[in-house]
């Protein structure tokens, strides 16, 4: 039986508890350990119970608590502390990014990701990307950039895993009750939910918004599980990643449409949106039918605006990751949106081909958001450099390193990653700016000054801290799945705090070779007991639902695990969570990452793993490839980063450089002890590592890079482009158009240099070439030498460019151009002559995605 009528019934909180629920519903508790910690002395084993929530425990707490504590005048006074520190935080304004033109109260920047990971105690993100997504808020927060983030609310979120007793992954999917969540329903000024509507197909799709706080942030989630839609429809925002290529086209109409219909009803109007991986990407679209509709510009026109001032960062170099959809597909979801844009279907389809003239090839959502923004850029400097190889079809006429797709590498938020321990040794001896200013080299190279002994000790309590909750972890898995005390008992019996731990958490898709060292079984088995020298490993991690390849190497690892020989060395806990990770990076020795390259974009896990000074043993791949040092200071290298064309011969080889490693290097290394039983040189380098990595690896960096090469860029263009009346955007637009007609008649002619077989380094090299402008101007016409060392097969190692000018107009419309260029190294070197496109508001030549080559001989 259906109830008449439903109530939320919050408890009653005395008035001078009040402030209570502003820290519960502010995500700055999660990188602000004095507001978790005093949420849990609260009732620590009912703050356990409730996973962290804080709005969930104080809804859980005893009305007679609550009374006893509002009289509890040291209790009152603790609160009225911290309340006031995040007032005085969500007030205090930061001149770290400055904005011309910014309009008091409005966000410069939205923010768009399908999903956020930012506390344990909101399950809707999955992995990595959420991470991501979560530390860059928290790092706008904190540097107060004018910053809004939409995202999609699930209401199951990403499964929840558990294993069979054979070790099979097994998926559940608990349901999310969003307002027992830190999040509140955004309403109307009349008290209704505020709902955005989006077309999915012919119908109208409702959507309701929840907030949530993040520090200075706000974040916003649309719904789709509201009484105005059909149950099909209610479903959309059920899972994060569920459902096959339908549901998923449906959930990013959902964000990238919906998303910016909401900040619309909102009254906000950010001048740029930053698209966290393609699933986006039809946000760019609905900023250019707004632009058509409301300022009357033509597509072309609107395009500019909308991809001058658009960012995207594409995470993976995985085919899976990209996704695409059938062109029957976008027919039927976009039959009528692509005539609001005044577009054929075949145009609009072409947006997000590689090919536009391919009328088989699918659809992508990378591919639409490249066309859609002019700031493209992977997440590490190697995966910038295979983003630019794996969609350089997008400019074919384009040298593979001109590619317009740069890279910012990315960063952990630091204050949420590192441990309570190690962030009362960086008060005492850094001092507290670590956590405003993490990206201070001076201020971490203070960490020489802290004692071997202290670090140790700190690195020790979270050792131990760290079986300690692995061995409660293996407790309760054992019974549930098996129910035997006797197994249970044995749970409480893995582990020792002073062997060599190793950890390994991330998702178990093959690239990522989780079973890497366990490929010589035997020998992986002599390592875990040698009687004088042990190691021990914990692994975590989740398999996608449908990647059955991946539960396998689960399925290894978990029969290992619960060998004889292995149980009490080799440790698999299931439900990989915010929570298992923060205590394996904060408590292992040595973090293990073994991704087959160039696969990994990034991995920041170990650069979390690293702020809590351990070590990192992973191939160079993603950041690792940037952070690496030879000398194996900062921790090891497994391979050099070679792709092979045998993958399982590389699986091979890069086996058995881990177990060299571990024999000849790791192990040795940290069992090496002096006076009072301390491995000073291991200690040694766990300092190099804080000094040089966190100052460049963390969040904050990150964000000031976006801000700085990006968004600002962006917000500039945006404001160049709209100016009187968006005449500017037109101007551009008809250029454009009128270049692409022209350009195919330019021509490169008498492309020539002083004749010598020999040059000095530095010493100039002057060309000259004659330029045929079919009656473009020559500020509309850039011309480049385009020179550097070339290898044996005559091909350019590296390059650079020096621009030519016009001296003097031949006869029928030719130009003679004439420029310089200097090799700057020994060897051999060559040069060519290429022409691009010029135009003040196109701030890059490359986005107009024309070019021109001196042809040899002419």
């Amino acid at each position: 039986m259906q109830p008449l009528q439903i109530y939320s019934v919050i408890p009653k909180l005395p008035t001078a508890l009040q402030p209570l629920w502003e820290l519960a519903y502010n995500v700055w508790y999660d990188w602000k350990h004095e507001i978790w910690d005093f949420f849990s002395q609260i009732d620590h084993a009912l703050w356990q119970e409730c996973q962290n929530n804080p709005v969930l425990f104080l809804n859980r707490l005893p009305q007679p608590t609550l009374e006893e504590l509002a009289q509890d005048t040291f209790f009152v006074d603790r609160l009225h502390e911290i309340h006031t520190s995040l007032r005085e935080y969500l007030t205090t304004s930061s001149e770290h990014v400055i904005f011309d033109h910014a309009r008091t109260g409005q966000p410069v920047v939205a923010y768009f990701s399908a999903e956020y990971g930012l506390s344990h105690s909101i399950p809707i993100y999955s992995g990595g990307l959420g991470i991501l997504a979560g530390d860059h808020l928290k790092s706008a927060s904190d540097l107060n950039l004018p910053l809004v983030g939409i995202g999609l609310a699930y209401q199951h979120g990403y499964f929840r895993q558990y294993l069979t007793p054979d070790g099979w992954q097994q998926e559940r999917y608990p349901v999310n009750d969003f307002e027992q969540l830190p999040m509140s329903l955004v309403q109307t000024e009349h008290g209704a939910p505020l709902l955005v509507h989006v077309p999915v197909k012919e119908r109208s799709l409702a959507a309701r918004v929840w907030r949530i706080n993040v520090g200075r942030i706000a974040l916003y989630l649309l719904d789709a599980n509201t009484p105005e839609n059909p149950r099909e429809l209610r479903d959309l925002t059920s899972r994060l990643y569920g459902g096959g290529d339908e549901m998923r086209l449906q959930q990013e109409i959902l964000l990238g449409i919906g998303g910016i219909r909401l900040l619309r009803q909102l009254d906000l109007s950010p001048d740029v949106i930053h698209l966290n991986e393609g699933h986006s990407a039809f946000a760019g679209l609905e900023r250019i039918r707004d632009l058509m509709r409301d300022k009357g510009l033509p597509f072309e026109a609107a395009k500019e605006v909308v991809a001058s001032s658009s960012v995207f960062t594409t995470h993976t170099p995985v085919p899976a990751g990209n996704d695409r959809f059938a062109p029957p597909m976008i027919r039927e979801y976009f039959q009528s949106y692509s005539q609001e844009l005044r577009l054929s279907h075949e145009a609009f389809l072409g947006l997000g081909r590689e090919n536009p003239s391919d009328e088989h090839e699918t659809f992508c959502m990378t591919v639409l958001a490249l066309n859609l923004s002019r700031f493209n850029n992977g997440v590490s400097k190697r995966h910038g450099e295979v983003s630019r190889t794996m969609w350089r079809r997008n400019w074919p006429q384009y040298p593979v390193e001109d590619v317009p797709i740069g890279s910012i590498t990315n960063g952990v938020h630091i204050s949420s990653w590192v441990s309570r321990d190690f962030a009362l040794l960086f008060d005492r001896y850094l001092g507290s700016n670590w956590r405003e200013d993490p990206d201070c080299d001076r201020l971490w190279r203070q960490g020489e000054a802290i004692p071997d002994t202290e670090l140790w000790r700190t690195h020790i309590r979270l050792k131990e801290q760290l079986v300690d909750f692995v061995r409660e972890r293996l407790k309760q898995q054992v019974l549930a799945r098996s129910g035997r005390p006797r197994e249970a008992l044995l749970a409480e019996e893995v582990l020792d705090p002073a062997v060599l731990t190793i950890g390994f958490g991330r998702r178990f898709a093959t690239y990522k070779r989780a079973d890497l060292l366990f490929r010589d079984t035997q020998r992986l088995i002599a390592l875990l007991n040698d009687t004088e020298q042990p190691i021990q490993l914990i692994f975590s991690g989740k398999a996608h639902p449908r990647d059955n390849e991946g539960k396998r190497l689960i399925q290894k690892i978990v029969e290992l695990s619960q060998s004889e020989e292995c149980r009490h060395r080799l440790v698999f806990l299931e439900d990989y969570d915010m929570e298992i990770a923060r205590h394996l990076l904060q408590g292992c020795d040595v973090w293990l990452n073994t991704p087959r390259p160039p696969l990994e974009a990034c991995g920041t896990s170990g650069m979390k793993a690293a702020a809590n000074g351990v070590l990192v043993a992973s191939t160079l791949d993603g950041w690792w490839g940037e952070a690496y040092k030879s000398d194996n200071s900062l921790g090891w290298s497994i391979g050099r980063g070679e792709v092979y064309d045998d993958p399982e011969y590389q699986d091979f080889v890069e086996s058995q450089i881990i177990y060299q490693l571990l024999e000849k290097d790791i192990i040795p290394l940290f069992y090496d002890r002096g006076k009072g039983n301390i491995p000073r040189e291991w200690i040694r380098r766990m300092k190099k590592g804080l000094m040089e990595l966190v100052p460049r690896f963390n969040a904050h960096r990150m964000v000031e890079e976006y801000a700085k090469f990006a968004y600002q860029p962006a917000h500039t263009n945006y404001h160049s482009l709209s100016s009187e009346d968006f005449q500017a955007a037109r101007n551009l637009a008809s250029w454009r158009l009128s270049v692409a007609e022209k350009w195919g008649s330019l021509s490169l002619r008498n492309v020539r240099a002083a004749e010598q077989s020999e040059v000095f380094v530095e010493q100039g090299i002057e060309v000259q070439a004659e330029v045929y402008l079919d009656g473009l101007s020559p500020e509309e016409v850039r011309v480049e030498i385009y020179a550097g060392p070339l290898n044996p097969e005559g091909q350019f190692i590296r390059r650079t460019t020096s621009l030519m000018t016009s001296v003097q107009v031949l006869e029928d419309g030719w130009h003679l151009y004439k420029g310089t260029t200097k090799p700057a190294e020994s060897g051999r070197f060559g040069f060519t002559v290429r022409l691009l496109p010029h135009y003040p508001l196109a701030m890059d030549p490359h986005a107009v995605g024309l070019i021109r080559w001196a042809v040899q001989g002419k």
